[in-house]
């Protein structure tokens, strides 16, 4: 049975995984800053989906699978590389705009909660290392013989904390809306984040 301990050191290391910043935090901070508190929330939630199934999938020695096989594992980086260029790339073509027409985009770009959490769903899935840090980790704090309940307390923790994180941090970012959504503030920040989620894909799939 895990102990308190434990449990203390495994959330330690999930919050400073989640602190890292990497493609996750830029999705919550862009989804905060631009659509607000809720699409910031709800992209950190969906971040948190992801690393549960990570958890799950790494306990039951699925996720080792991915990470033994370099077809599999090129395959997932490579669609999750391509997938975060997408998102820069979508954000980088709004920049391109000018005028009126630049200034009508700040607001119709604005995403739904529904739309925040699947792209943090689908982000966290499609990120190779998330797989690997849950492999490396997941072993040091189970028994040898862990039961159900032992391996779902673990993944419940790390949603726990992971979601945790990023709604503060969406939060934060979100009190900060108004200032975001002007139109020269938002062309900055659609080219700041979008040329770093371009980057993250493309040093994911050259990894």
């Amino acid at each position: 049975m895990v102990s308190g301990v434990q449990m203390l050191a495994f959330m330690g290391v999930v919050l400073l995984a989640a602190m890292a910043p990497g493609p996750d935090f830029i999705l919550v901070t862009r989804h905060g800053a631009v659509s607000g508190r809720r699409a910031g929330v709800a992209a950190g939630l969906g971040i948190a989906s992801g690393v549960f199934v990570w958890a799950v999938v790494a306990a039951f020695g699925v996720a080792s699978l991915l990470a033994a096989s370099a077809i599999a594992f090129t395959i997932v980086k490579l669609i999750g590389a391509v997938y975060l260029a997408y998102l820069g790339i979508k954000a980088l073509i709004g920049v391109w705009r000018h005028g009126k027409q630049a200034t009508a985009e700040v607001k119709l770009a604005t995403v739904r909660p529904l739309v925040a959490f699947r792209q943090g769903l689908v982000t966290n899935l499609l990120n190779p290392k998330c797989a690997a840090l849950f492999v490396a980790l997941m072993p040091q704090f189970l028994s040898n013989h862990p039961h159900t309940g032992e391996t779902l307390l673990l993944s419940g923790l790390a949603v726990l904390v992971t979601g945790v994180w990023f709604s503060v941090l969406a939060n934060l970012v979100g009190l900060l809306k108004r200032f975001f959504t002007s139109p020269r503030v938002r062309r900055v920040l659609d080219t700041v984040t979008g040329t770093i989620l371009v980057a993250f894909g493309i040093k994911i799939a050259l990894d």
